[in-house]
């Protein structure tokens, strides 16, 4: 149902059996996946692509331009995945030239107050709890949890099946399937639980914890830490995995336990 009391630019696209509530403001060169629900006084500015079966809950703004001083007007995007759920007040900014568009993967669930600044891509299956801010360029792989009132800095990483405790500021990358709070952001541990509900074996779980054994507690820098693990430990999926993220990053990733 699509509520005559909706703004609808006549240039943008719903597909089949979508639902508009009254006072949606929905602009031109916006996509609304079939079987969407825009709720009240949600925005979708131009650019704006949301997939199948998205819910998008009231006072969400959705693909206003980047609050960057760099932008010069370039036609950029926000993509939303199919299943994915956006509550209250959510914003989310378009993409500037170096992305050129935001990504918000499928069946992520983004919680009230979240805002998700320009350029940042979110993977599969990511929760971002209530007050959790994203500064530009933020990139979040499949599965990754963040608690309520995370900030991120532009730019940081990470990982897949992460787990980042309420009220941390992310200045470094965050390596997959660990747990991080403490101020400074540090490790706490592996995933474990979180790993074992998404069906990772035991088998899986106690080699990626005798990885990061390695990495963070048994010895004093991560140079020592990878040199050990390559010598100590067999060539694995996850070994290589987790030993690339952290050689790859840019910004250098979270300490260990103090």
């Amino acid at each position: 149902m699509i509520s005559s009391l909706a703004s609808i630019h006549p240039a943008a696209k719903l597909e089949a059996n979508v639902h508009i509530a009254p006072f949606a403001v929905i602009h031109e060169d916006v996509t609304v996946g079939e079987g969407s629900i825009i709720h009240s006084n949600v925005h979708l500015y131009p650019g704006t692509t949301v997939g199948k079966h998205v819910e998008i809950f009231p006072g969400a703004v959705i693909g206003v331009i980047p609050q960057d001083l760099k932008f010069e007007g370039e036609k950029t995007t926000v993509e939303i995945g199919d299943y994915t759920k956006i509550r209250e007040c959510v914003t989310i900014h378009r993409a500037t030239k170096d992305k050129w568009k935001t990504v918000i993967g499928a069946h992520c669930l983004i919680m009230t107050y979240v805002h998700i600044a320009h350029d940042c891509q979110i993977g599969n299956h990511v929760i971002l709890a209530s007050y959790t801010g994203l500064s530009g360029h933020v990139e979040i792989d499949d599965y990754a949890i963040l608690e309520g009132k995370v900030a991120a800095q532009q730019f940081v990483h990470i990982g897949k099946h992460a787990f980042i405790g309420g009220a941390s500021l992310v200045r470094k990358d965050v390596p997959p399937y660990i747990k991080a709070a403490r101020e400074p952001l540090t490790f706490a541990g592996v995933n474990s639980v979180g790993l074992r509900r998404r069906g990772y074996s035991d088998d899986h779980v106690r080699l990626i914890e005798d990885i990061y054994r390695c990495l963070y507690v048994q010895n004093s820098n991560m140079s020592k830490g990878i040199s050990s693990v390559m010598e100590t430990l067999p060539p694995s999926e996850f070994r290589d995995e987790i030993l690339t993220f952290i050689e790859s990053s840019d910004k250098g990733v979270i300490r260990g336990m103090i």
